[in-house]
């Protein structure tokens, strides 16, 4: 192979994966845009069909829960989003997982009692027959 056929093979190759990234980016930037969503509406079907069945769901205040658990306290409103903002997003994919890191700022009506909450968020996701699953969660408090 010669170099100019050498050249256009790595280009080719090169051109293949950054394609690649973007759309993953791109498919991750709307699925959490649908968790959001979900958490905000307290969506039991989407909050359900976004997220893996193994999900590990971890608070800033230590408690981890599954996946029944996390979808019963966003319907029964224990844990209520009335909106949230991310800053400072970086998503980082690698095959068919995921990584996003973000600072959450959200006004909450946990059990009816308005609050805040300012937490540091980690979210892995997984690419599971072709669609973005939440597969692990996990939130420490913003100093």
């Amino acid at each position: 192979m010669n170099r100019k056929h050498l050249f256009i093979f790595i280009f080719t190759i090169a051109v293949q994966t950054s394609f690649s990234q973007t759309k993953s980016i791109e498919e991750i930037s709307i699925a959490l845009k649908n968790l959001s969503k979900a958490m905000i509406d307290a969506d039991s079907n989407m909050l359900c069909k976004i997220t893996a069945d193994s999900l590990s769901y971890g608070h800033s205040g230590g408690t981890v829960e599954g996946k029944k658990a996390f979808v019963e306290k966003i319907v029964s409103g224990k844990s209520d989003f009335v909106n949230m903002d991310f800053t400072d997003q970086t998503i980082y994919i690698s095959g068919n997982t995921a990584i996003v890191r973000h600072n959450l700022n959200a006004v909450t009506n946990d059990k009816g009692v308005p609050g805040e909450v300012h937490l540091k968020v980690l979210l892995v996701w997984q690419k599971q027959k072709g669609v973005w699953k939440l597969l692990a969660r996990q939130a420490v408090k913003l100093s």
